[in-house]
């Protein structure tokens, strides 16, 4: 059915498949909302600096 050479062919597409199918889950789970929120939370920072920054200059 198979050679040895197409057995190891098809268990490293089924293994690079798998890593590419876990990191995506991973990425969009984890990775991609953490630097959003990061992200929003500078902007508030900057924001709220700012305007106390205009307030004390008034």
């Amino acid at each position: 059915m198979f050679d040895f050479d197409q057995y190891l062919g098809f268990l490293s597409f089924l293994t690079i498949l798998t890593i590419g199918f876990w990191l995506m889950i991973f990425l969009l789970t984890f990775v991609i909302p953490y630097w959003l929120f990061g992200n929003i939370i500078e902007i508030i920072k900057e924001k709220r600096a700012a305007k106390k920054a205009a307030k004390n200059n008034a």
